[in-house]
């Protein structure tokens, strides 16, 4: 694919899988910014810079820091479970930015292991300096905590209490110790024993084919698996038994 043809994709893509984009401007004053976007950090939002000026920089738009209240209400019942292994003491709630195609600042979340807290919190800070488009940063919770529908929309996440698909065994995110990554354009996919191929989402078939080039396409070359695989992360898409292009995962 020509770089032509790329941009226009990558254009046609923001446009169509964008969220509706919430002004960050007072209504009666567009001058002045609505703080209300990050003072109460509404993750889905668009921000401007004027905005993160007037919050302190961009600087204290990331941080890790124990879980606020309205976000663990949110969580119960969803991602969050009653279970002997984790508790909201051994998670962190991440606030941070990220850009997309539509070369907007949107703002993001996620909820991690503490152990790694820091490290991601400066992942997703480096990939923000480099404009590293990320579409969606939504809490699972957004999406009843159903992995299906939030690869379909193309959400990054980490935290939520279950096991692996097919399996009963409890999956690193279970811990919180596992980041997807555009989720749709870097699906899971493992071929049976009978020759189908069981993919996750299943929309995302086409891309299973990592022979072309397509926005949010995650390879050994890409920025953001080498942050990660540097920070003691290994990534799905090394894997041989299946393949797992959006995530990464703790070396323990």
């Amino acid at each position: 694919m020509n770089k032509k043809r790329f941009w226009m994709l990558a254009a046609i893509l923001a446009i169509s899988g964008a969220t509706v984009l919430t002004s960050c401007s007072n209504s009666d004053n567009p001058s002045v910014p609505d703080m209300t976007v990050l003072t109460e950090w509404q993750a889905g939002k668009t921000i401007d810079a004027a905005t993160v000026e007037a919050f302190g920089g961009i600087d204290k738009c990331f941080a890790a820091e124990p879980i606020p209240d309205g976000v663990w209400t949110r969580m119960q019942g969803k991602t969050y479970k009653e279970n002997p292994h984790i508790g909201r003491d051994d998670l962190r709630h991440i606030r941070a930015l990220h850009w997309d195609y539509d070369n907007l600042m949107h703002v993001g979340e996620m909820i991690v292991n503490k152990s790694i807290a820091e490290r991601v919190c400066t992942i997703l800070r480096q990939l923000f300096d480099a404009k590293y488009p990320i579409q969606r940063m939504l809490l699972p919770d957004v999406y009843d905590a159903d992995d299906e529908t939030q690869m379909r929309d193309n959400n990054s996440s980490c935290f939520c209490y279950r096991t692996i698909a097919g399996s009963t065994n409890l999956s690193k995110h279970a811990r919180g110790l596992a980041i997807d990554i555009n989720t749709l354009y870097n699906p899971y996919y493992k071929d049976r024993d009978d020759g189908t191929r069981f993919i996750q989402p299943a929309t995302a078939e086409a891309y299973c084919d990592r022979t072309w080039d397509f926005p949010y396409k995650i390879t050994h070359d890409d920025l953001c698996f080498r942050l990660f695989t540097e920070a003691g992360f290994e990534w799905g898409g090394d894997w041989t038994s299946c393949k797992d292009f959006q995530h990464f995962e703790l070396i323990e």
